[in-house]
């Protein structure tokens, strides 16, 4: 639910967003009553503040909002949870991207996770801004929201079985198909790794493989879908796995980024594949020490069972890659050693294409939805060397650590035009406005800027 009604009504309250720099000349024209109150309640248009303007008998006359200069859309994200209930309304100067942002902002604030707890209060509706596309605002909220519950979900009620469902509920919406490879037909179809990881968990490990649209450029998403990840015979301590149902965080971002794309009717062809896994131990685990030979037909020493999540996309981006897509996105929580690096809110990109990556972080400063590139820098491909395998899928030491892993998914990809790989946190370890504590869409409006530019570049191209 968006929070957002087309209803504007009398009763509905003005909020007025003010930058610092532009406060003083708003409050020269106001009369000395207001001037005053602004100044009693300490109101200096910090971006997210707010002050409420008290009305006669009682009313709430107004609310002025501290934001950023430009287009904000993090100051609007506490609104709907603490401003009081009721309607509200833009200050009508607020047009253009400023009143999309508004409205977006608005929208994701909106969100709680109510599967297991009612909301605690019913939140503020904010009127529609005249002129917002309405359609794109949502679009990008609904599948925040969808990557949220799925991160959110225990992993009781969230295993391989459930995601699969979660996919077809998807695609059953937009008209799209899909197939599912369940247990040993994995082996049987040649998926060993996927299959490997898997086994051990009582819910069988699958690979799910959507399809949608039929002419255009042809876009890939692969979504690591690790839905409890123990780190098998080499356990996580009780701390390192406390929050590992969100280990299926990379195939929530791929399902919410596909639901934009089919919901936005862009003109490609669409395939998203997710192996889905839960990493477990039973007497049939998978061990340290073991060699698994690929669906490429590489050979993959197991350094560490911990390291399960490039183990189920090699597979998969060996499928995907096959097509020769012009465009290979896979979305995983894959590494620690990603946070490290650019702590736990900006996820890592990596990308063997020059102008795919710049375009790529383009998007993402434009939605304010920043990603960072880092290199994948070839000299440490030594690092995975085995003395009995092709590949280990670990590196001696763990220095780079998100590199080397990055640098053994880019062992199966050899055909697709562009491959871009983000290491993301899929989680919010603390609450800020808009972004509640818990699990969180990182670089998705990026991911579908790009991907919606390439759609419109390829129709233009058609033409």
């Amino acid at each position: 639910m968006l929070h957002l009604t087309a209803r504007a009504g009398k009763e509905a309250v003005t909020i007025t967003p003010l930058a610092s720099a532009a406060l003083e000349p708003w409050l020269t024209k106001q009369p000395a009553a207001i001037r005053r109150w602004v100044e009693r309640v300490g109101f200096t248009a910090q971006p997210g503040t707010t002050a409420l303007l008290p009305g006669t008998e009682g009313a709430l006359a107004g609310v002025l909002l501290g934001v950023e200069a430009g287009e904000d859309i993090w100051s609007y994200g506490a609104l709907p949870g603490t401003l009081p209930q009721g309607r509200y309304r833009l200050d009508a100067a607020v047009t253009g991207g400023a009143a999309s942002c508004a409205a977006l902002g608005w929208a994701l604030g909106g969100y709680a996770f109510t599967r297991y707890k009612a909301p605690q209060r019913d939140f503020a509706v904010l009127v529609w801004p005249k002129g917002v596309d309405k359609g794109a605002v949502t679009r990008a909220a609904e599948a925040t929201f969808l990557v949220r519950d799925l991160v959110n979900t225990p992993a009781e009620d969230l295993g391989p079985p459930q995601l699969a469902e979660a996919v077809k509920a998807v695609a059953k919406a937009h008209g799209a198909k899909v197939a599912v490879t369940t247990g040993e037909s994995l082996l049987k179809n040649n998926y060993p790794t996927i299959h490997a990881v898997g086994r051990a968990a009582d819910r069988a490990p699958r690979l799910i493989d959507l399809r949608w649209g039929g002419k255009g450029p042809r876009v890939t998403l692969v979504g690591k879908g690790v839905c409890f990840d123990s780190g098998g015979l080499d356990l996580k301590s009780a701390a390192g796995m406390k929050l590992m149902k969100k280990d299926m965080g990379g195939a929530a971002h791929v399902l919410g980024l596909a639901q934009m794309i089919m919901a936005a009717k862009l003109p490609l062809r669409l395939r998203l594949l997710i192996p889905a896994v839960e990493n477990s131990i039973s007497g049939n685990a998978f061990r340290p020490l073991d060699v698994i030979k690929t669906r490429q037909g590489l050979t993959v020493e197991v350094g560490n069972t911990d390291a399960e999540g490039r183990l189920i996309l090699c597979d998969a981006l060996t499928e995907a890659d096959r097509e020769e897509p012009e465009l290979l996105v896979d979305f995983a929580t894959l590494t620690g050693a990603a946070r490290v690096a650019l702590g736990s809110e900006l996820p890592a990109l990596f990308c063997n294409d020059e102008a795919t990556a710049a375009a790529a972080l383009d998007h993402g400063l434009a939605a304010q939805d920043p990603l960072w590139r880092l290199p994948l820098h070839a000299p440490y491909k030594r690092l995975l060397d085995s003395k009995v395998a092709d590949l280990n899928n670990i590196s001696e030491g763990g220095y780079g650590g998100a590199i080397t892993a990055a640098l053994f998914l880019e062992a199966f990809v050899a055909k697709a035009k562009a491959w871009i790989h983000i290491d993301v946190m899929a989680w919010n370890l603390a609450a800020r406005p808009g972004r509640p504590a818990g699990g969180e869409a990182m670089g998705l409006r990026a991911i579908y800027g790009l991907i919606e530019a390439l759609a419109k570049k390829g129709r233009a191209g058609a033409a």
